[in-house]
Formats: structure tokens, sequence, C-alpha cells
């Protein structure tokens, strides 16, 4: 994740402390300058690394010369201090900005201790101390190190970098100290209790987060404590808090408990893991309730763009009330076959064929040859088969979609200029039909709710319309219609007994294999699931969706 974030101090400080405001060295723990039959090296500002010892430093040496190093440091005489190093200019500046970024009060060092050469720096002793630092906020105690290095002249010095400031820091960086505005990549993506993260879902967890990345977060409060910046200003770690901040929320229309029925029903083992996608939605609000696949080929719930099958057939009957003026009593034949532009079409196994059957009952057994023999004879028309594309967009609002906070989602297609075979095929969601579970439980949505209300993941989001509302007497005719598949038609085995439930099954040919379908409603929720190679709707997303309507 990208931290792009400043972190900004409040009332961050733009002049450099009265250096009378600075604490003075305190030396403990038997800091002497040496005895006196000690050598004396020199320190000086003119330390030339190209003529270093062969041998390193005493440790009485590195000691006395970091004591004094501190000291200067701890009484703010900071061009003192830069002097006892390799680079003064460089410890001046550096020195300064510790200062100024910590809104420094009082510094002080202990147990200054020489333990031997260093392991980084070739020929230099390692020198440890304790640091308790005054900044804004807090106080701050923490452990560093030096490498005191020594010239061919005698000359000590302290060889500088960024980690003598504070361990691991590198070239650029700096300390800060007071207020931490929360880090936007902290965020946590909630569910609509406000509490639930959705991170923890397995299906949800790319989703979560791109909608950090993309989406505004409230709330939340700025921990108080001390930082590492880049150059620019950048968050790199936070080394010391003092105030525990709370991560800002961005809350998701997810309800947490269907959202946990989902994940489980999508692993049922009826499926014998097979991938598998569902979508739950509110068909009042159009708010997203659950998401949740399987498989290796990413969100199929979302993404999974496969023909649909006979759930199509809500759209297909709603176009033959709207635009052909039938009802569910209209004929609708059910042959064992049938020709249109010389291609050949079956039923699935087990329809059986009926010459008197109703519209209502082809649509209860799924027969195919019904369907496609009223498509092809009342909404094909001088070869113009795009009647079925024109319902979907404007009584289902099929379109391309935003569902908040930069989730992709693929959008369904109904050609609008379907040719040869595919004019009679995409009345039974075949040929080049293609949709998602995310739209085939719009779909259901529609029809329960009498209206289209575009799914969205994030309240308040930007909903698209439908450009003509679905007619009161097609959603009465397809409510009834998709009763009659839950109680007594191809969704029964898994829906049938389930108060208010609105239902359509589906089978879709995909190359060597079928792909299982269904999609329905009841007093709460609308949704559809799609399993990759599931022999028939019923037999496979029957059991997903079944879990969704029963919570469990």
């Amino acid at each position: 994740m990208n931290r792009a974030v400043k972190i900004g101090l409040a009332g961050t400080c733009t002049a450099l402390l009265a250096l009378g405001g600075i604490g003075t060295y305190n030396v403990v723990h038997g800091l002497t300058s040496g005895s006196a039959g000690d050598a004396q090296p020199t320190r000086g500002s003119t330390f030339d690394a190209s003529e270093m010892s062969g041998t390193p430093p005493t440790g009485a040496e590195a000691a006395k010369l970091t004591r004094a190093f501190l000291d200067s440091w701890s009484k703010q005489h900071l061009d003192g201090a830069a002097s006892d190093t390799d680079v003064p200019d460089t410890a001046s500046q550096a020195l300064r900005s510790y200062a100024d970024g910590l809104r420094l009060k009082k510094l002080s060092f202990d147990h200054i201790v020489a333990v031997g050469p260093s392991q980084v720096t070739p020929g230099a002793t390692k020198v440890t101390f304790d640091v308790t630092a005054q900044v804004a906020g807090g106080t701050w105690t923490y452990s560093s190190a030096v490498a005191v290095l020594k010239s061919t002249h005698g000359q000590l010095a302290v060889h500088w970098n960024n980690s003598v400031l504070y361990p691991g820091m590198s070239d650029g960086q700096s300390l800060v100290a007071g207020k931490l505005p929360a880090d936007p990549d902290a965020a946590k993506v909630v569910a609509s209790d406000g509490r639930t993260d959705l991170s923890g879902f397995p299906s949800l967890r790319d989703i979560a987060a791109t909608i950090r990345k993309n989406a505004k977060a409230t709330g939340g409060s700025a921990e108080t404590g001390v930082a590492v910046v880049g150059g620019d200003g950048e968050p790199v770690e936070t080394v010391k808090v003092f105030i525990k901040g709370r991560a800002p929320v961005i809350r998701t229309t997810i309800d947490a408990d269907l959202q946990k029925v989902a994940e489980n029903a999508v692993q049922d083992t009826n499926l014998q893991g097979k991938p598998a996608g569902t979508v739950a939605l509110d068909w009042r609000t159009g708010h997203i309730l659950a998401v949740a696949h399987t498989g290796d080929d990413g969100d199929i719930a979302v993404n999974g763009i496969k023909s649909p099958g006979s759930t199509m057939k809500i759209i297909t009957a709603a176009a033959l009330f709207d635009q052909a003026g039938l009802t569910p009593d209209s004929p609708a034949p059910c042959t064992d076959s049938l020709m249109a532009n010389s291609q050949l079409f079956h039923n699935d196994p087990g329809v059986r064929a009926d010459p008197g059957s109703s519209l209502a009952q082809a649509f209860t057994v799924s027969c195919n040859t019904s369907f496609i023999k009223d498509g092809f004879h009342h909404l094909v028309r001088h070869g113009d088969a795009s009647a079925l594309h024109d319902e979907a967009v404007n009584v289902f609002g099929m379109g391309s979609w935003s569902i908040g906070g930069g989730v992709a989602t693929t959008d369904p297609s109904i050609p609008a200029d379907a040719q040869g075979g595919d004019q009679a095929a995409q009345f039974i969601g075949q040929g080049k039909v293609t949709a998602t579970p995310l739209f085939m439980a719009s779909v259901a949505a529609t029809v329960r709710n009498a209206g289209f209300e575009q799914p969205v993941i994030l309240p308040g989001q930007h909903q698209d319309t439908a450009p003509r509302p679905i007619s009161p007497r097609t959603a009465g005719y397809l409510q009834s219609m998709m009763r009659s598949v839950a109680t007594s038609g191809t969704a029964a085995p898994r829906l049938g007994g389930l108060a208010g439930v609105g239902a359509k099954t589906g089978t879709a040919e995909e190359g060597d294999h079928t792909n299982g379908w269904l999609t329905a409603y009841d007093s709460r929720i609308a949704v559809a699931a799609l399993v990759e190679g599931g022999s028939s709707g019923v037999d496979s997303a029957g059991y997903v969706v079944r879990r969704l309507l029963t919570g469990n």
C-alpha cells in the first residue's frame, strides 16, 4: 500500500527552541575522562578519513570522545557536538533537524559503554548509550550507538550517519513528534454495523483493499507519538506511541451476518469444490449485502461473465409482456426440439413436451423451445432482434454500473444486433448473452421490488436509474411465475416450502461442461449464484441460494 498522507504536526514550531530550554547532560555510571596515564588523542573538525589508523581506538578513548559528543548534544551546543564527528557540516544540520522535528525540550544520555570493535564500520570502536528525550507529546527513551574512528595522527571522530540519531534511520530521513494523523492506509473497511472488518472475510479482502484506496474514510483520531519520515514528509515508521489513535472507517452496505453465511454457502460440500460465486442484495435499496466466491479465476460473483442460461427467461418473459402484449396464459407450446435460423435447439433433460403449454407453465418447467418460439415469433421483427437488449436496458437497468469504492465489476451483455442462431439463443440466455451473479441478483430484485435499484456497496453511492420502470402488470406476472418455480417447478427441490420465495433456475452450456445458475428472492433479499461445472441450477447453485435465504 502507498502511504501517501503526510504526517502533520499540530502547532509545529518554526524556530529552534532556545538553548537554555534544553536540559543538561547527566554524567552517570562513573563517566570519567581517563586516568593520568591514558593517551590523550586529539579532537578536531579536520578528521581525515583517508588517514585511518590501522588500530581502532581503545574503549577508554572511544567512550571519552562519545561522552564529550553527547555532552555537547545534550546542552544543544550543536556545532560543538558536530565538530566531534567526521562530517561536521552534515552532522550539525541533522542535529538541528532532530531538535526541530521532535520539538525537543530536554535531552539526556545514560549507560555510555564501549563494547568493542564495530561490526558495521571497519576500524572503529562501538559505543552504546541510552537516550531520554522529552519531546512534543511525552518522554521517549531508546538505545543507540556510535562508531568512533581514529586517524594516524591520533585524532578521534564519531563516524556520522543518520543512525546516530535513531538506529536504522537512513540518509534523508528525519524524526518528528506530536500528533500524528491517522494513516489512511490503516483505515478499516467495515460492514454496515460499523464494526466488522471486511478484510476478515476471504472473499472480500481484495474488495476491501480497493475500497480503502478509493473511498473516503471518516471518524478516527490521531495518534500522539514519534515517527520517522522521509525527505518528503511521508511516514516511514511510527517508533513511539504516547496516545493510541483510532483508525478511521469506511462503512459499506455489507451485512456481516449474511456475509458469513455466503462464505460458507460457496463452500457447501454438495458443490464438490467447484468454483462458485454468489451475491445478495437488499431488493428495496440495491444495497449489496454479501459477495462470496471460490475458485482461482478471481471474483466470479461480480466478474464471472458467463451465459446465464434459463435465468434470462425472466427478461424474455418481461419483453413478451411489455412489447408483445402476452400474458402468463398465452400459448407457449413446449416441443422436444425446435429449429430457428437453421439452428436446432433442445430442452434440458427431464423437460416433457407439452403442445398445450402456456407461457407460465413453460416458465415453471423451464422449457427452452417455448421461449425460443415465442421470442423469435414476437420479438424478432424483420431481422431486428434488439427487443431483448432493449428490455434489459430500459427496465432492468443493464449497463455499466459503478458499485462504489473503485470496485471493478464486469458488465453483462445482450447484443442489440444478434445474428443467425444467436437471435433465438438469446431468449434462453445462450449465444452471446453473458451475465454475472451480481446482475442476475439485480434482475430478481427488480421483479420483487417492482422497480430497478442499481446495486451499490457504499451507502450514498450514486445509483443509475432505468429509463423506464417495470410496469405493475409485468412485475405481478413475473412474481406469480417465479413463485411457481419455487413451489412446484425446477427450483422446488431446494426452495419448496420457503415462505414468499420466487425463483428461476438456469443451466448454461459452456464448452464441454455446463454451469448451474439460480436466482431468487424472499421478503428480505434477492440473491443469485453461479456454480461452474454445475450439472443443473437446482442441484448446484440451488444449495448456495437456499443457505442465503434460510440464513444458515
